[in-house]
């Protein structure tokens, strides 16, 4: 089965449909409204448009308005994670952390499943399945489900999920819709955008969308274990992607994260230590580099080699190098046992027979990964 998707979101080619038709502006805000109080499943439930309306754009775009459907949550402590299919049958996962400080971070995959095979990560043991549309990926986060669990809107998203999502040309009109003030109008500054470094798309997100904020996973300072580590080395190296970042930080003034998942007896040596204080400081603007700490977490289909290192390890580690000049945290992490922690995800592709439960069923149906 192949799965073509369009280039340009769904949302963009109805507002298009709407200008093209002669329907006053505020049709389409009305619309938009309901979707953004996530309070219609359906162009059928949003009454503040008229019915004929209503028939049209159902007829035109399908009757839903969301191109997702939860089948399955699991909760930890602060920790929600919902298994969602698309329309055609591809599975990802989002993750919500619950801040006891009274606010959402909800973590968004861009793909299903990823084609770039980091060792550390049960996504990359997936392998590609497809990119996840803009509308896809916008769904997680405006989903009914979450409004109907008594959850406010996340004060903030990340592209943490599962997926590269600097290799989904998609992405930039799923920021678009997610930071449009026409559309969700999220803050762009409480959106944060993950790679591993596929250098193109960070150069021309830099550009599109200057004040997302970025993360570059960088997990070893040295160039040929990096590329052990992070196989896109050899095609991106983190050099190329620290330039980009070093313009973007001395043009927009924005910090940028880089973050560092430490393994024990891997890249958690003195001299790793040293190394990465070093390329911190040979930035531009190294103030504005901020170094995140990230203890692994056990990950199916991960390399069997990998450990995590002692708590003590982590504190010294980040300490280590706060000690150097370089601002440096310890990320907190949530959901290690319900698989929902960082690299964790792979939407029960790696089960040796891949079973999700329907909605409202009680049999277990296949769902077979789809390629497009």
């Amino acid at each position: 089965m192949s799965v073509v998707l369009t280039t340009r979101s769904r949302w963009m080619r109805i507002r298009d449909h709407l200008e093209q038709t002669g329907a006053p502006a505020f049709r389409f805000r009305q619309l938009i409204a309901a979707w953004q109080s996530s309070t219609a499943e359906a162009f059928a439930d949003v009454h503040a448009l008229p019915a004929a309306l209503r028939a049209d754009l159902a007829e035109r775009f399908g009757p839903r308005l969301h191109p997702l459907t939860p089948l399955n949550v699991q909760r930890d402590e602060q920790v929600e994670k919902v298994l969602f299919a698309s329309e055609s049958g591809a599975r990802i996962e989002t993750v919500v952390s619950h801040y006891r400080a009274g606010w959402d971070s909800m973590c968004i995959s861009s793909q299903a499943g990823c084609g770039l095979g980091c060792t550390f990560c049960a996504t990359g043991a997936v392998g590609l399945v497809r990119n996840l549309s803009a509308d896809e990926i916008v769904a997680q986060v405006m989903h009914p489900h979450w409004t109907r669990n008594g959850l406010p809107r996340p004060a903030s998203v990340a592209f943490m999920g599962m997926g590269e999502a600097l290799a989904n040309p998609h992405v930039f009109d799923a920021l678009t819709l997610l930071t449009g003030a026409g559309y969700a109008g999220m803050s762009a500054r409480r959106v944060t955008v993950s790679t591993v470094g596929f250098a193109p798309n960070l150069t021309r997100l830099a550009n599109e969308h200057p004040q997302v904020t970025i993360t570059l996973s960088v997990h070893s300072p040295f160039a040929q274990e990096r590329a052990r580590i992070i196989p896109i080395e050899e095609r991106f190296p983190l050099t190329q992607n620290l330039d980009i970042l070093d313009r973007h930080a001395a043009e927009s003034r924005r910090k940028v994260y880089l973050a560092y998942l430490l393994i024990a007896g891997v890249n958690d040596s003195d001299d790793h230590l040293a190394a990465l204080a070093e390329l911190v400081h040979a930035r531009s603007r190294p103030e504005l580099f901020h170094v995140n700490v990230i203890r692994y977490n056990e990950a199916a289909g991960a390399s069997p080699d990998y450990r995590a290192p002692s708590t003590t390890r982590v504190d010294e580690f980040v300490r280590g190098l706060t000690s150097r000049g370089v601002h440096a945290t310890r990320r907190r992490q949530f959901g290690t046992g319900i698989d929902a922690a960082c690299g964790q995800l792979h939407a029960r592709y790696l089960a040796a027979n891949p079973m999700i439960a329907a909605p409202g069923d009680t049999e277990l149906i296949p769902v077979m990964p789809v390629r497009g």
